[in-house]
């Protein structure tokens, strides 16, 4: 555990992937044609509490969802990639761009695409519903499932491993 609180005391960019991470994984189809995606309240408490505390944030996912770009705004999410076919590609981009060293980036994913992006961070994070090889990769697996407070939970671990001035 001290090993981990040290990783996530040094996490200065945290970056997720969307779908089964930040909302539940589910399509809800409407009648007119479009589709909703859910995200939870407090995944979003979490996300202004990090980026209060000097997180820079980024989103990266596989499909194109106006829902998820407006959720971004709302957050003022500072990596929004959308339409990814190869998130480690686009990590390795931002990290670089960021100046950042491997070890100051954390990634959350839930499924198979998102081995490459876990892979090139200090500390990869599995929801609690992800399959099982990104489970196996992840330095930390949460208790919660993608889309119900996992993302609060990782926000929680980063900000405690830095101090209680980081929670205020």
């Amino acid at each position: 555990m001290d090993e981990l609180r040290t990783l996530a005391a040094g996490i200065r960019l945290l970056v997720l992937d969307v779908d089964g991470v930040l909302t539940d994984g589910g399509l809800y189809y409407l009648d007119s044609g479009g589709y909703a995606v859910r995200f939870h309240v407090r995944d979003g408490m979490a996300l202004a509490m990090a980026r209060r505390a000097g997180l820079a944030l980024g989103l990266v996912s596989g499909r194109p969802t106006p829902q998820v770009r407006r959720r971004a705004e709302e957050l003022r999410i500072d990596e929004v990639h959308l339409d990814v076919r190869d998130k480690g590609a686009v990590l390795d981009e931002i990290i670089a761009r960021r100046g950042l060293p491997k070890k100051a980036v954390a990634y959350v994913g839930d499924d198979l695409v998102d081995l490459p992006a876990m892979e090139r961070v200090g500390l990869p994070i599995a929801v609690a519903d992800a399959v099982e090889e990104v489970r196996a990769a992840a330095r930390y697996v949460t208790r919660a499932a993608g889309g119900h407070g996992a993302v609060r939970e990782v926000v929680d671990l980063l900000l405690r491993a830095r101090g209680p001035a980081a929670r205020e």
